[in-house]
């Protein structure tokens, strides 16, 4: 029982740094649109808000209500991995600086970054986020939640890689034509640099 309520606590904890994350955005956003910055995908956008909301409840409701254990030495690897993708996400962030926000906002002529985790991967934030809805709910057995989020999220990221990837245009289609989109050391995808 006392796993369950530091687990409750964990997850609450993310939600807090979910908030925290979404008013770092806001800002960029409204630094973004002053330079110029035209905003992309917003009907997918709405979505994956709500998605990653119910993400977060259905951690802490699978394992209260279906009684799920922390199984030792599972649940501390998974929280390790959960660990490993908040420094990835937090390395991308600071990587981007004022340029990174959860929405698609394009600042016209920008030059691609690509240093930081950038350098091995095009969306080093994705991948974090795969980790997390993957290794997040498993720390506590939570595996229904795990299945059912990172599947609809690997069709969300289709359509979210898409979109970023098209408004990003040309220049960045150049510059990492030979970097992976997700898995550091796999081809890139094949066709215009984007696949």
């Amino acid at each position: 029982m006392v796993s369950l309520y530091l687990y409750t606590g964990l997850i609450a904890v993310v939600g807090l740094e979910r908030l925290l994350e979404l008013r770092l955005s806001v800002k960029n956003a409204a630094w973004a649109f002053a330079r110029g910055g035209k905003e992309y995908g917003l009907p997918h956008y709405r979505f994956m808000t709500v998605f990653h909301t119910l993400f977060l409840v259905a951690c802490v409701a699978e394992p209260w209500v279906f009684a799920r254990p922390f199984v030792m030495p599972w649940g501390f690897v998974a929280l390790g991995l959960a660990i490993a993708a908040q420094a990835l996400r937090y390395w991308a962030i600071t990587t981007l600086g004022p340029r990174w926000n959860t929405r698609v906002i394009v600042l016209p002529e920008a030059a691609p970054v690509t240093g930081g985790p950038y350098r091995f991967v095009r969306h080093p934030n994705y991948v974090a986020v795969v980790l997390e809805l993957l290794v997040l709910p498993l720390i506590h057995s939570a595996w229904v939640t795990a299945i059912v989020f990172t599947v609809v999220n690997a069709l969300l990221l289709r359509v979210r890689v898409k979109v970023e990837e098209e408004a990003l245009g040309t220049h960045y289609a150049k510059s990492f034509a030979n970097t992976p989109r997700m898995v550091p050391g796999t081809p890139s995808p094949p066709g215009r640099g984007l696949g």
